[in-house]
């Protein structure tokens, strides 16, 4: 009995770990948000005639569902996730 615990608490670590992997995704939009934001917040260099900071936000817009999707993607592979979950 004590065999057993010993191996599921030293596999916690792993599990964590691969865990984390995939969820880093779901980082994206928070550091694309709020991290950088300060760094875009200019409204002289115009993109595609949009100031830089719409310019910025729409592509962070856009970013986060893909992020999402390979958070969820990680997950289902390594059997944690559903369609329902």
């Amino acid at each position: 009995m004590g065999g057993a615990a010993k191996r599921s608490v030293g596999a916690y670590p792993q599990l964590v770990r691969k865990r984390s992997r995939s969820r880093l995704w779901l980082l994206l939009p928070y550091v694309l948000f709020l991290g950088v934001l300060p760094a875009a917040n200019r409204v002289a260099p115009t993109v595609l005639g949009l100031p830089f900071l719409f310019f910025w936000m729409l592509v962070a817009t856009l970013a986060t569902p893909p992020a999402v999707w390979l958070a969820r993607r990680g997950d289902r592979a390594r059997g944690r996730g559903g369609e329902g979950a």
